[in-house]
């Protein structure tokens, strides 16, 4: 056995007292298999790594009871001393966001080689060309190029790439993986989880891999722990966990995830299968019935709400010691398309395909090149900024990380309210306090919070706010851009649910991005795929999702994961 974790406790001091983070954890890892832990955030999932790898803050957080067993050495009792030895030589991680994980001062090929230097005591040259090495095994193009850049200068999917080489560079027994795929596009995912799978064979390592997401999980994992506040609540193999789920929480997890081959009125969530104390419930079974989405429209009740034609938006490039411009990036390319009011539009595609840059020009939040935005019959494209003012109201996006979209010094009450007040809606404080109150309910939040901060909020609990604030100038046209990608399967199902209830109850019309197909499928009527600032296919989503015309659709699709244990 290579790792042996039993009856792990965490706790953390705070200022209503002790909290117990993870509660009598306990699972097994053997040399060359996968463990996949999965839970929604604040389960305890990532506390738990941080424990095994010594790295609980004390104070406030300390291990109260348990052991974590590496070749039958207890880490609990190693000194610091004793743990900075296994780290990076014997046990690895790699972390969710890498832009944190690296230094931007210094190159990739610093970074890599302070590892080697050291652990292996490798001179900075021998560590120089190792790092080049690394940096090829990873599938980083043109290494020896590579090595020399900032983090910056390479993509999400590279820099996560450059975390794992970083991590396996010592050929450590146990790698951990904290949500190393969360923020990244299906194909980037799927390059990352092949790598793993084959670093893993290559040096027969053990692998925790942790996740929110059990399709996910379906591709990599031989056994599956399933934490909920804090407890282990079901521990399988992969095909038990998928096939014989005997936990509620374990089957929402499941059912919530948008699928291929089943697509719902509405995406169940964790509500629909267990009750606040955490007693079973049984589904409705009208939320599961297979729908099948129909364009049809009405002229009169679905007219053309926003018609982009032939839409462009280059940036300079500009070179030389005058800067002159010497080429462009097309970022948006000839984009044109019509847009009904009261359905939803779905953008997919890569990171960098010019999704949000076509959003942020719709809205004129950036200026087109050339072509056309026509809404509601007024050519927007050309207005200036005085003009846009009395139409800000009725075209509003939600971003996709609520955190930094929210400001942290502002109360949620006057974070919905400071819309109201620039548009003139309302007449008085007292009116718009009590439509946010009304605002806070219609996206099933208390309106007794409003006096909170963002920050005493979940992840879920922001986005909701984000949509309440897009809600308070009444709009009739949003744009989500990406609005669902960060947030645990769970919360996603309950935000999609949730734009679509909104949708239905005030004829909203939605552009709806993401580089998520399954999400996609769900919750648009028309998909266009976007690539290199254009669209390259445009149909109902059905037809996107089951009968693709583009070599480039099919690829995304088949990026999907699978959702079935990998053994099948």
């Amino acid at each position: 056995m290579l790792l042996s974790v039993k009856d792990l406790c965490v706790d953390f001091s705070t200022q209503d007292g002790t909290m117990r983070a993870v509660n009598n954890v306990s699972f097994n890892i053997e040399e060359g298999k996968t463990v996949g832990l999965v839970g929604e955030s604040g389960s305890g999932k990532s506390v738990t790594s941080l424990a095994i790898m010594g790295l609980i803050p004390d104070p406030p957080g300390k291990i109260s009871q348990g052991e974590i067993l590496y070749k039958e050495q207890d880490l609990v009792k190693f000194s610091d001393a004793e743990m900075r030895a296994i780290r990076g030589n014997d046990i690895s991680m790699v972390f969710q966001e890498p832009m944190t994980s690296l230094n931007p001062v210094f190159t990739v090929g610093d970074q890599l080689s302070e590892v080697l230097m050291l652990h292996k005591n490798m001179s900075r040259k021998e560590a120089w060309e190792k790092s080049i090495e690394l940096l090829n095994k990873v599938g980083i193009p043109n290494p020896k190029h590579s090595v020399g850049k900032y983090p910056h200068e390479m993509s999400g999917g590279q820099k996560q790439r450059v975390v794992i080489a970083m991590a396996i560079a010592c050929e450590p027994r146990l790698l951990i993986a904290d949500e190393p795929t969360t923020a990244l596009d299906v194909t980037i995912q799927k390059q990352v989880l092949d790598l793993m799978l084959e670093l893993q064979d290559q040096y027969q390592m053990g692998l925790l891999f942790i996740t929110h997401d059990l399709g996910v999980i379906g591709d990599i994992a031989d056994e599956v722990v399933v934490m909920y506040k804090s407890n282990v609540v079901e521990h399988n193999t992969t095909s038990k966990i998928f096939y014989q789920p005997q936990h509620p929480y374990t089957k929402s997890l499941l059912a919530c995830r948008p699928s291929s081959d089943h697509n719902p009125k509405r995406l169940l969530t964790v509500s629909d299968f267990m009750d606040a104390q955490g007693n079973p419930l049984t589904p409705e079974t009208s939320k599961m019935e297979k729908v099948e989405k129909d364009f049809g429209y009405d002229e009169e009740k679905n007219p053309v709400i926003l018609e982009v034609n032939d839409l462009n938006l280059h940036f300079p490039i500009k070179a030389g010691l005058f800067r002159r411009t010497v080429d462009y990036t097309k970022a948006v390319n000839g984009v044109s398309f019509k847009l009904r009011k009261g359905k939803t539009l779905g953008l997919v595609g890569e990171s960098g395909c010019g999704k949000t840059t076509l959003g942020r020009t719709i809205l004129r939040l950036l200026d087109p090149t050339s072509g056309e935005i026509i809404y509601r019959g007024k050519n927007i494209a050309d207005l200036p900024k005085y003009q846009l003012k009395a139409l800000r109201s009725k075209m509003q996006i939600i971003f996709q990380d609520p955190y930094s979209s929210l400001n942290p010094r502002m109360t949620v009450a006057e974070i919905i309210m400071e819309p109201m007040i620039l548009n003139n809606i309302k007449n008085s404080k007292k009116e718009r306090f009590e439509h946010a109150q009304w605002l806070m309910k219609k996206v099933g939040l208390e309106p007794e919070q409003l006096s909170r901060y963002p920050h005493e909020f979940s992840g879920g609990q922001r986005q909701r706010i984000s949509i309440a604030r897009a809600l308070a100038v009444d709009p009739e046209f949003i744009i989500c851009d990406e609005s669902v990608s960060a947030l645990d399967v769970s919360v996603q199902a309950q935000v999609l649910n949730l734009l679509l209830d909104l949708q239905d109850e005030f004829g909203l019309t939605y552009i709806f991005i993401s580089h998520d197909l399954s999400v996609i499928n769900f919750i648009a009527d028309e998909v266009a795929v976007m690539r290199q600032g254009e669209i390259v296919e445009m149909n109902t989503a059905s037809m996107v999702y089951h009968q693709p015309e583009q070599e480039y659709t099919r690829t995304l699709l088949e990026a999907i994961p699978r959702g079935v244990p990998k053994d099948e």
